[in-house]
């Protein structure tokens, strides 16, 4: 058995033309573009719709290679992958695909590379192109509000869960972060978290009012009924004290927005998002926001200026004169 094979009939993908007046690579090329997508469907187990995408790939750059610069797909020099990505890119390309179409290449040489059948690889310093950073998803205040109200307090359960919720969304905390936190990491009375985050950086971060005398309760009652006489180093633990991990709270998250009427995609950090997103809505410094999410660089912080849109369309319309 072989790997699925793409056709000249069936091959669009963007090169210098497309379509069947495309000139079509050597018969040798061809070869070889069947021999690599045989050896990735006999090694690594690839699907099939991924296999011929890689085919269909090869195809196009071997046909450009042949048309515009006269020789094989084995041949190709680190110029023509520039040039050729670069092309794709004037011609509307988005860079996922460009990052994907590099992937491929990369295999594919390497795979020439082992089998001995090339001396160098001209992939090799051929950098992949810079995908935007997607936009966090998050929610509105009013989605927070139901999502925080789902948990049962009445049980010691739902009164952690609940806590945990009103931790995380007023402290902005990675979820690594809150499930690790011990009792000594928090003051009450200062309505503070001291939070050790990435590269052991130290941070002190606000809990507020609401969270703080949700996380004071917890602490007097329902967790040591949680643990029912066992002792935990776990600020938040589970029912045999042992720490929740991301996971077990990620599946918590899930089932209470569900709870909450919330059908939007959801991420672990949805509520470190609406955090960010929340505080500039409400005119908070972005160099503020950078320090209580732990970010080292202010760039990171800068997407929630573009998800904050409720808030910079209030000040335009209270500030702009023709608004």
């Amino acid at each position: 058995m072989t790997a699925p094979k793409t056709s000249p009939q069936t091959d669009r993908r963007v090169g210098s033309k497309t379509g069947p007046e495309s000139p079509e690579p050597a018969p040798a090329a061809l070869a070889l573009i069947e021999a690599f997508a045989d050896a990735l469907w006999l090694e690594r187990g690839l699907s099939a719709n991924t296999l011929v995408a890689y085919q269909s790939d090869l195809r196009a750059f071997g046909a450009w290679l042949a048309g515009e610069r006269q020789r094989d797909l084995h041949a190709a020099a680190r110029a023509d992958l520039l040039d050729y990505l670069a092309l794709l890119a004037q011609r509307g390309r988005k860079a996922r695909s460009s990052a994907r179409l590099l992937s491929c290449l990369r295999q594919f040489y390497g795979h020439l590379l082992r089998q001995g059948m090339i001396a160098e690889d001209p992939s090799e310093r051929v950098a992949a192109p810079r995908l935007g950073r997607p936009l966090p998803q998050t929610l509105t205040e009013a989605e927070v509000e139901a999502l925080l109200a789902a948990p049962d307090v009445a049980d010691p359960r739902g009164h952690r869960d609940r806590t945990m919720l009103e931790v995380l969304y007023a402290s902005g905390l990675r979820v690594t972060e809150l499930v690790t936190l011990t009792p000594p990491a928090v003051s009450l009375t200062q309505g503070l978290v001291r939070i050790i985050g990435k590269g052991d950086k130290e941070r002190l971060v606000p809990l507020g009012e609401e969270a703080t005398d949700w996380l004071a309760a917890f602490v007097r009652g329902p967790r040591a009924a949680l643990l029912g006489g066992r002792v935990s180093p776990h600020l938040f633990p589970t029912g045999r004290s042992d720490c929740m991990t991301r996971q077990a709270f990620w599946q918590l998250v899930k089932r209470y927005a569900l709870l909450a009427g919330i059908r939007k995609p959801l991420s672990p950090h949805t509520l470190r998002h609406a955090f960010a997103t929340h505080l500039l809505n409400h005119g908070a410094d972005l160099r503020v926001v950078q320090l209580l999410l732990g970010h080292s660089d202010l760039s990171t912080t800068q997407i929630y200026t573009h998800v904050a849109k409720e808030r910079l369309q209030q000040l335009h319309a209270r500030h702009h004169p023709r608004a």
